[in-house]
């Protein structure tokens, strides 16, 4: 399995609306797999097909290292609990920094499998932090657009500090 290298923070593709799918056939088939390998190859819980520079709403969930990887194409939310859960995040695309993000506790949410058929499922707890911070990265919203500004710039410190560390 050689995975595709990830895209990295500030990459504009991680702020970009992904292009929703529209063909059904081998090359999404084929895609789909290479997103899968790359959440793999992380060790991620959720990956789109933008961190791996695509632009099409493709995303992929593996919640534990046991679990078979699920897949979603042009995934949405349709309801949203008023009731809020926070959790940590962070993301593959920028490594070494991690916030708490506070989102809906429960939601709904439709999409297509790889044959094109239509879905819908709920999710709730950690769960539906993952699916709805994966769809934000398709609609072009970077994790860290979540933060207050003053968390924001903090933590965009923080990661400067971790990159100019790592660099040789």
């Amino acid at each position: 399995m050689s995975a595709r290298a990830l895209v990295l923070f500030p990459d504009p593709r991680l702020s970009s609306p992904a292009t929703p799918v529209d063909e059904f056939g081998p090359g999404l088939k084929v895609l789909a797999d290479d997103v899968r390998d790359a959440l793999v190859t992380a060790s991620a819980i959720g990956l789109t097909a933008p961190h791996i520079g695509v632009s099409a709403r493709v995303m992929v969930i593996r919640m534990s290292p046991e679990q078979a990887p699920h897949v979603y194409v042009n995934p949405a939310l349709v309801w949203a609990s008023a009731d809020m859960s926070t959790y940590e995040e962070g993301s593959v695309s920028m490594p070494g920094v991690r916030e708490r993000i506070t989102r809906p506790a429960r939601i709904r949410f439709g999409y297509k499998d790889l044959d094109g058929a239509d879905h819908e499922e709920e999710a709730d707890g950690f769960l539906a932090a993952v699916i709805q911070h994966e769809i934000d990265q398709l609609d072009g919203v970077f994790w860290i657009d979540r933060l207050s500004r003053l968390k924001r710039e903090r933590l965009l410190k923080r990661f400067g500090k971790l990159k100019s560390a790592a660099s040789p």
